[in-house]
C-alpha cells in the first residue's frame, strides 16, 4: 500500500522542526515538603514498638524513592522498604449539603532493625 503524496510545503515544514526535549518527570520537592507530619495513632504506635514502622502524612506528589530520601536525610536512619496509600476524604454534611475532606497520601516507612525515631 502507498502512501498519499504530500505537498512539498509540508514536507519542509515537517523536516525543519526541532526534536521535543522534556525536563526531568515531576516536581523537585525538598525533604521537609516530602514529609509533613508524622502519624501518632494507636495503630502507627503499635507498628513503631513492633515492626519498627513509622507512619507519616506525605505530598500526594511524592514518590516511594522520595519519601525514602527525605526520611533518611531528615532523621538520619536507614530506610528498608516503604508502602504508600491514597486515603480518600471523608464525607462531611452541613446545613447547605454534603462536601468532603480532601484526599490525601500515607506512609509506612520501615527501617532498619538498628535504627529508631524518636518522636516523643
Amino acid at each position: 500500500m502507498q502512501s498519499r503524496p504530500r505537498p512539498k510545503r509540508l514536507v519542509r515544514k515537517i523536516k525543519s522542526r526541532k526534536p521535543c526535549v522534556h525536563g526531568a518527570p515531576g516536581l523537585d520537592l525538598r525533604p521537609h515538603q516530602v514529609l509533613l507530619r508524622p502519624l501518632v495513632t494507636e495503630k502507627g504506635t503499635h507498628q513503631s514498638s513492633r515492626y519498627n514502622a513509622f507512619t507519616f502524612q506525605v505530598n500526594p506528589l511524592a514518590t516511594k524513592s522520595e519519601i525514602k530520601a527525605a526520611v533518611e536525610e531528615l532523621f538520619n536512619v536507614r530506610v528498608e522498604r516503604v508502602n504508600t496509600q491514597i486515603r480518600h476524604g471523608k464525607k462531611r454534611r452541613s446545613r447547605v449539603g454534603v462536601g468532603s475532606l480532601p484526599d490525601w497520601k500515607k506512609a509506612v516507612v520501615t527501617l532498619h532493625e538498628e535504627d529508631k525515631i524518636d518522636f516523643f
